[in-house]
């Protein structure tokens, strides 16, 4: 597809002790001790990928934005993109290789580990992404949104999106399941875009206690920028 890049040679090199302390684990216990094999052989398999494609603003709307074709319904990224006319639509995933290495696990607290190794593999693929778009397009500062971060952009959304990306997405082994959910499950879509204002869906969730949660929560915030008839 023209204007797609696909990243499917990234490294994944997490040593023992990163994954040790990300999941606290004392480094001379004996689950550090189990913990090192498992990791060993999740490297040795691990091939996250990425891709994203080159994707214009045909028009804008008071709710809504058409790119390439295809309409996304949402107030909040419409604001967001009112200066953008480039955006880049992508997915990331930590692989189907870890996905049904994963499946092979036993032992509860082993499984556990293995998602995390899994989570850790998908953000080598964002950084990847993130590095390849900065280094070959250098579109200064960016944000992202993803389907299903917000009400105002509903999981329903993934539909439009990987319409953009057409059968790219399959490149790199990332379907679509009927409940819009994405396999690999350690997946992620989303739309990157220029911004002179950072922003993360986070400021308008006032969801307590999120363990993803990478911004405080703003109150006010949607009323003075997003919502209809402030701009």
């Amino acid at each position: 597809m023209v204007n797609t890049v696909i990243l499917d040679n990234i490294v994944f090199n997490m040593d023992a002790a990163e994954l040790s302390r990300h999941l606290r684990i004392p480094d001379a216990s004996r689950h550090a001790e189990q913990l090192r094999p498992l990791l060993l052989e999740a490297r040795t398999i691990a091939r996250p990928k990425a891709l994203y494609r080159v994707a214009f603003i045909d028009s804008k709307g008071e709710d809504a934005v058409i790119v390439e074709g295809t309409t996304l319904t949402s107030r909040v990224l419409r604001v967001n993109l009112d200066k953008a006319h480039r955006v880049f639509v992508y997915v990331a995933t930590c692989g189907t290789e870890l996905e049904e290495w994963s499946k092979s696990v036993r032992g509860m607290l082993e499984r556990f580990w293995a998602d995390t190794i899994k989570e850790m593999a998908l953000h080598s693929a964002i950084g990847a992404l993130n590095n390849d778009i900065s280094g070959r397009y250098r579109p200064g500062a960016t944000s992202t949104m993803s389907p299903g971060s917000l009400e105002d952009w509903p999981i329903e959304q993934q539909r439009p999106l990987f319409a953009i990306l057409g059968d790219a997405a399959e490149a790199i082994g990332v379907r679509l399941t009927d409940s819009l959910l994405m396999v690999p499950t350690k997946s992620v879509s989303g739309i990157r875009f220029p911004t002179e204002e950072s922003f993360e869906s986070c400021q308008l969730c006032p969801r307590e206690k999120c363990p993803g949660r990478r911004a405080p929560f703003e109150e006010g915030l949607y009323e003075r920028k997003y919502r209809p008839g402030t701009r």
